[in-house]
């Protein structure tokens, strides 16, 4: 069984903590978050960068298979944080707007160190979970799924991982 709840990773990054936190939330800017072996979608990243407001965007797996991710954001402060829960209504993983604490909780972390800015990601999946809901969770690959998917900005940047 997992003990964990969470997954946390940390990159240190060659560009400035504004830079970073203008690739999370820039529709512009946001398509590092794409899998480089899957076709980008036409739909535009939808994404509204206040409390409260959402960000959604496609994913196509392949000509049989999409859906639509993103979050809902919980709190922000420019180049520094971003607290989201993580899903989509409609979308995976499934989010209820009027429970959000039922999501995971995505909370990305900004800060410049020697220069460089080190980015630490935490995905929390909610204290309402079983251990066998916890566990069935990380079998899905949400692990590797958001390392994988940030090491695609972090070698955006030019990165380390701690």
């Amino acid at each position: 069984m997992t003990e964990s709840r969470e997954v946390t990773f940390t990159w240190s990054l060659e560009a400035t903590p504004a830079e970073v936190f203008r690739a999370w939330t820039d529709p512009d800017e946001l398509e590092w978050f794409y899998n480089d072996h899957q076709p980008i979608p036409d739909d535009p990243i939808e994404l509204d960068l206040q409390v409260g407001g959402v960000w959604r965007q496609r994913m196509v797996v392949d000509e049989t298979t999409a859906y639509t991710t993103g979050g809902v954001y919980r709190e922000i402060v420019p180049d520094e944080k971003l607290v989201f829960s993580w899903g989509a209504v409609g979308g995976w993983p499934e989010l209820d707007p009027e429970r959000l604490d039922e999501s995971p909780l995505v909370t990305v972390a900004l800060s410049e160190v020697g220069g460089r800015t080190q980015l630490t990601l935490c995905m929390e999946l909610p204290a309402s979970l079983s251990p066998e809901q916890v566990e069935e969770w990380f079998s899905l690959g949400i692990r590797d799924g958001w390392r994988i998917t940030v090491d695609r900005l972090a070698g955006r940047f030019g990165a380390l991982v701690g």
